[in-house]
C-alpha cells in the first residue's frame, strides 16, 4: 500500500506540475510587458495581453505549445526602433507557438533585418495580426522540420529600403500556408517572399497600389511546389520591378518538385511595360488556370518541360470589366467575358485540389465562394442578385429606421457589402451594424453580410 500510494502520490504530483498556466500582461496587471513574463512562462502556457501600446519592449520566447494573444482588442508592441538580440521585437525559439491579434511595428536592427517576429522554433502560427514600418514583418530561417501559417493578416510599409527586407522573408522551412491575408506598400522589397519548399498562398490581396514601391508581389527564388489560387494580386506604377511574380529566379535549390499552379488570380500591372510570370528555365511545370491578366506587359517568361495553360484572359485595365479598378475592386461586372468561362484545373501532383472554394474579403478576411453555373475566371465570383437565396428569418434582420440600415445578426459581423438589383457593388463596410441610407437611389437592393465565421448571409432590402 505504501509503494502505491507513493506512486500515486507521484503521479498526482507530476500532472499538477504540467498544468499550463494563463498569464495576465496589461497597464492594470501584476505584470505590465510582456517581457516580464517571457522568462517565467512553462511549456503549454497563455499569455493574455490587454489591449493598448506597449512601447520599446521586446524579447524571446523560448518555450514550447505557446499561445501569445490579445483577447480584448488589439496589443500594439512599438518598439521604437528596439530589437531583442538584435534580431526582433519578438524572437520565437520554442516550437508549435501561435501568436493572436498583436500589433508589431518600428522594429529595426543593425543588419538592417529588424522584424516583427523572428521564428526561429518549428512550427508557427500567426491570425489577426498587423506587421508594419519594421525591416521585417516575420522574418523565418532554415528551419525542419517547420510549417508556418499565416492568416488574417495584414502587412503593410516593412522593408528597409534596401530590397533585400520584405513585408515577409519566409526561409528554408518545409510549408508555407499564407492565406487570407492582405499584404501592401512594402518599401522597395517583396510583398512575400517564401523560400518554403511547399507554398500555398492562397485568398490575399497583394499591391503596392498607387504609391508603393515594393518589388516582386509575390517571389518564390527557390521553386518547390508552390500553389498560388485565388488571390487578388496589383502592381502600382511606381514599383521598383517589372516583375509580377517569380518562381526559382535565384536556383531551383528547394528539395520538392519544382512545380507551380497559377489558379483562379486576378493579376492587375499598372506600369507601362514588365512581366506577369517569371519563371526559372527548366522548372519542371507551369499550370496556370483561369486567371485574369490586366494591364501590359509580357504574360510569361522562362521554359518549363511541361507548359499547362487553359482558360487564361488578358485585358486592359478599363476594359477587363472590373467593378472599380481605380479603387482596387477587381469584383466583375455582370459583362466580363470572364463570367462562366473557366476550365476544371484538376490536382496538383501531392493531390492538392486546384478548385477554389474561397474569397478574400477586404481587409484581411474571406468568404465561401458561390458558383452560379460554371466558375468564372479570376479570384472573384460574379453572382447575379436574382441567383442570391434569401436565408432563415433568425440568420440576420434587416429594417430601415429614420433613413438608417439596421443589422442584427446572431454571428458577429465582419463586413457587409451592399449591391444594387443589377449586381454593381455600390458599398462595402466593415463591422458595421447600421448603415446611412440617406443619399440612396430609391429601389431594391442586396444586402451581403459576412460573418467572421466566414459565412455569407444575402438579403433584398427596398430603400424608398
Amino acid at each position: 500500500m505504501k509503494t502505491l500510494y507513493t506512486i500515486t502520490a507521484f503521479i498526482l504530483l507530476s500532472f499538477g506540475g504540467l498544468r499550463a498556466t494563463i498569464w495576465h500582461v496589461g497597464a492594470s496587471q501584476t505584470y505590465t510587458m510582456p517581457s516580464q513574463v517571457s522568462t517565467l512562462v512553462n511549456h503549454g502556457d497563455t499569455v493574455d495581453i490587454d489591449a493598448g501600446i506597449y512601447n520599446s519592449n521586446v524579447c524571446a520566447w523560448n518555450k514550447n505549445n505557446l499561445l501569445l494573444r490579445c483577447t480584448n482588442g488589439m496589443a500594439h508592441l512599438k518598439s521604437n526602433g528596439l530589437s531583442y538580440g538584435d534580431k526582433a521585437i519578438w524572437v520565437i525559439q520554442g516550437n508549435n507557438t501561435r501568436v493572436e491579434h498583436i500589433e508589431f511595428s518600428l522594429c529595426t536592427s543593425t543588419s538592417a533585418n529588424g522584424a516583427g517576429i523572428r521564428q526561429e522554433g518549428q512550427n508557427l502560427i500567426v491570425r489577426y495580426c498587423y506587421f508594419h514600418d519594421n525591416e521585417n514583418g516575420i522574418l523565418a530561417g532554415a528551419i525542419t522540420p517547420c510549417k508556418i501559417t499565416v492568416e488574417f493578416t495584414e502587412f503593410n510599409l516593412n522593408g528597409a529600403g534596401d530590397g533585400f527586407s520584405h513585408n515577409l522573408y519566409i526561409g528554408h522551412i518545409d510549408t508555407l500556408l499564407f492565406r487570407y491575408n492582405y499584404s501592401h506598400h512594402c518599401k522597395i522589397g517583396h510583398e512575400l517572399k517564401s523560400r518554403a519548399n511547399i507554398n500555398y498562398i492562397l485568398y490575399n490581396r497583394f499591391g503596392n497600389e498607387a504609391s508603393g514601391t515594393a518589388s516582386r508581389e509575390i517571389d518564390l527564388p527557390n521553386g518547390g511546389l508552390s500553389v498560388v489560387m485565388g488571390n487578388q494580386i496589383q502592381q502600382g506604377v511606381n514599383g521598383t520591378n517589372s516583375g509580377i511574380i517569380g518562381f526559382g529566379l535565384e536556383g531551383l535549390s528547394n528539395t520538392a518538385p519544382h512545380n507551380f499552379y497559377l489558379i483562379n488570380n486576378t493579376i492587375v500591372n499598372e506600369k507601362t511595360a514588365g512581366t506577369f510570370v517569371a519563371i526559372q528555365n527548366g522548372t519542371a511545370l507551369y499550370k496556370g488556370y483561369n486567371n485574369i491578366f490586366a494591364g501590359t506587359g509580357t504574360l510569361l517568361t522562362g521554359t518549363t518541360t511541361v507548359l499547362d495553360t487553359t482558360s487564361n484572359k488578358k485585358y486592359t485595365i478599363a476594359g477587363a470589366g472590373f467593378v472599380n479598378s481605380a479603387g482596387y475592386d477587381y469584383h466583375l461586372l455582370p459583362t466580363c467575358s470572364a463570367i462562366n468561362s473557366a476550365t476544371a484545373a484538376g490536382t496538383a501532383s501531392n493531390g492538392y485540389v486546384l478548385t477554389p472554394t474561397k474569397e478574400y474579403a477586404h481587409p484581411a478576411n474571406q468568404i465561401n465562394k458561390t458558383v452560379q453555373g460554371v466558375l468564372d475566371i479570376g479570384a472573384y465570383e460574379y453572382v447575379s442578385p436574382t441567383f442570391m437565396q434569401e436565408q432563415k428569418a433568425n440568420d440576420a434582420l434587416l429594417f430601415i429606421a429614420n433613413e438608417t440600415l439596421i443589422i442584427k445578426s446572431s454571428e458577429t459581423i465582419s463586413c457587409v457589402k451592399l449591391y444594387d438589383i443589377s449586381g454593381k457593388l455600390i458599398l462595402t463596410e466593415k463591422a458595421k451594424q447600421e448603415i446611412n441610407v440617406s443619399t440612396f437611389v430609391k429601389g431594391v437592393y442586396v444586402v451581403s453580410i459576412i460573418t467572421e465565421g466566414g459565412n455569407t448571409i444575402n438579403k433584398k432590402i427596398a430603400i424608398y
